[in-house]
């Protein structure tokens, strides 16, 4: 007892060094409720999947032998070393982004910044507060880690391997998406930038060993920043050694280098953290008084006073949305790294047409539905961002009080997100209409594609709203909603993953998979539901995955045209049941009472 009263002290003292912000999320987080069911949601889900995994395997029969088992471990291993990589490097910016971008829409930074807060302190707070999740989680998942070691198929160097490896991959993700808060000042350029800056990251890193050479040292010493190589090499140690002795492990250089990678981007937002965000956010509070000296100057010339009228349309909300900088005066940058990615996609694309990747699609199939998920989740990030920082601005309060409409305002946020993100949404059609052209493609396959992603689209982006009108706090909703459209389409993937490794009939498998969809539509209902229940959007919740789960199958046998249907009815209907609600009266989505006003 003493011996652990000791170490809670120390590191207790350990944690004042990291400065007073990491100190309270260490102290408060476990006083939540929410703490305690995300780590053994986690756990549950990890032996769900686990269950899942054997059901596929063995069905209701037994091991036949040590070697089987073995092999059965070893899937496993690979399984949850390769899902809880993309979930870090997916969850780790999105959390260390939100919480700072939350600080400055609710213009809480700058009282940060005066007080006597180092920027050291400020920085490496904010990250090891939104970053302490994530070690959580991947605490929590060792002991399941090594419950599979028992099965065998895997050591221990690979499985404490794993593990660091998803650590300092995750510190210097978060470290990218806090850099970027701390950066920009809109909350969707921070998203975008983190989600993008993050995969052309991966595809620089991997054309440069590609044009390099991976034997060469300049390409080695390239290949150490990319964490997925790292991965591939724990998953199998004897695809790097040719030589007949037993292999070793050598994956520090890749947790070095992700380490290093991690130094540079927090000295960076050290050292630029008092350069990029007192002037610019004093420049934000000044501005208005400015103008309204502007405007009320004495003007002698008529002809500068008209040029600078402009006519608002009649949905107020549409022409806000589309006529001014309501997200930023950078989304330039944006939708150029958006562009690098596609011209990336293009070139990955022309790879050889008879390799399959995953041994299931085409490299060109491969990169538009790439390009197709980034879009669909920076639709998402822009949709639940336009309500999100009129909550934190205090001005969702003041459209409640005006005689805006609820289908106005939703319709107007709807318009607003597709004019924004237009260059995200016609670049991977066009793309696909010039190889249709060529023949890659039939026309009739393509116009089944081009109604499917306008209906994801729209899925997405009324996801977005649904979520920022349904949970108070920006963090919460922005994680609420990207995690649904992330975990909606992983774990289908990692199902057919099952279906590919098994190898076994689909009907013996099906009941199998039926206990992991239950928990995802569980974990959707809620989230879904979480304000407002509704009978639709109950349905929704459930129906949704096992129609997905049917679409990605069928389209594997070639069963084109039942895809789109069943996409456009199943995705269509869910988003007219988050749409009705919201055009009925935002009031009720905000969990108020619902008046005669907005109706």
């Amino acid at each position: 007892m003493g011996g652990l009263l000791e170490f809670a002290l120390k590191f207790k003292d350990s944690a004042v060094l990291a400065g007073p912000l990491f100190t309270r999320e260490v102290l408060t987080a476990p006083r939540t409720t929410r703490h305690f069911v995300l780590r053994a949601g986690y756990v549950f889900a990890l032996f769900v999947l686990m269950y899942t995994a054997g059901q596929a395997t063995f069905g209701w029969r037994p091991a036949s032998g040590v070697a089987e088992l073995s092999r059965f471990g070893n899937l496993l291993f690979q399984m949850f070393s390769s899902i809880q990589l993309a979930l870090v490097l997916f969850f780790a910016p999105l959390f260390a982004a939100s919480r700072v971008a939350q600080e400055k829409d609710r213009q809480t930074l700058v009282l940060l910044l005066m007080t006597d807060l180092r920027s050291f302190e400020l920085v490496i707070g904010k990250l090891g507060a939104s970053l302490l999740a994530v070690a959580v989680l991947l605490a929590v998942a060792a002991p399941v880690m090594t419950f599979v070691y028992l099965l065998g198929g895997s050591s221990l160097a690979q499985i404490g391997w794993s593990l660091g490896l998803c650590a300092a991959a995750g510190l210097a993700a978060g470290s990218w998406g806090s850099m970027v808060a701390f950066w920009r000042d809109k909350t969707f350029q921070t998203l975008a930038i983190s989600v993008l800056g993050l995969v052309l990251f991966l595809g620089v890193v991997e054309g440069g060993v590609a044009l390099l050479g991976a034997s060469s040292a300049a390409g080695t010493w390239l290949s150490y920043l990319d964490p997925i190589r790292g991965m591939a090499l724990i998953l199998d140690p004897l695809a790097a050694s040719s030589s007949p002795a037993p292999a070793r492990l050598s994956v520090w250089p890749f947790v070095v280098g992700m380490l290093l990678l991690s130094v540079v981007i927090n000295a960076v937002a050290i050292l630029r953290l008092r350069i990029w965000n007192p002037n610019r956010t004093m420049n934000e509070q000044t501005r208005p008084a400015e103008d309204a000296a502007e405007a009320t100057a004495p003007r002698n010339d008529a002809t500068t006073r008209k040029s600078k009228d402009r006519a608002i349309w009649t949905n107020p909300v549409l022409w806000r949305e589309v006529c001014t900088r309501a997200y930023g005066r950078k989304m330039i940058f944006v939708k150029l790294a958006y562009v690098v990615l596609f011209v990336f996609a293009g070139m990955y694309s022309q790879r050889g047409v008879d390799e399959l990747v995953l041994g299931m699609i085409s490299p060109l199939g491969f990169a538009f539905v790439g390009l197709a998920l980034v879009s669909l989740l920076l639709v998402n990030a822009q949709g639940v961002t336009a309500i999100s920082n009129e909550r934190d601005a205090k001005t969702l309060e003041l459209l409640l009080v005006t005689d805006l409409t609820a289908r106005e305002f939703v319709f107007g946020k709807l318009g607003g997100v597709f004019y924004n993100s237009k260059e995200l949404l016609l670049l991977p059609l066009g793309g696909l209409v010039w190889f249709t052209w060529l023949g890659y493609l039939s026309w009739e396959n393509l116009t089944y594609v081009i109604v499917g992603f306008q209906v994801l689209a729209l899925f997405s982006a009324t996801l977005g709203l649904h979520s920022g009108l349904t949970f108070e706090n920006s963090r919460t909703a922005i994680a609420n909603s990207l995690g649904t459209m992330f975990f909606l389409f992983l774990g289908v993937f990692v199902c057919i993953m099952l279906i590919v490794e098994a190898r076994a009939s689909f009907a013996v498998q099906f009941p199998s998979f039926l206990v992991f969809f239950l928990g995802g539509s569980i974990g959707l209902w809620a989230s879904l539901t979480h304000r407002n229940p509704s009978s639709a959007l109950t349905a929704s919740a459930f129906m949704l995955p096992f129609m997905t789960f049917y679409c990605i199958t069928s389209f594997l046998i070639g069963n084109t045209l039942g895809v789109c249907v069943v996409l456009v009815c199943v995705y269509g209907f869910t988003t007219l049941a988050m749409l009705v609600p919201a055009t009925s009266g935002f009031e009720l989505s905000l969990g108020r009472p619902s008046g005669d006003k907005g109706t």
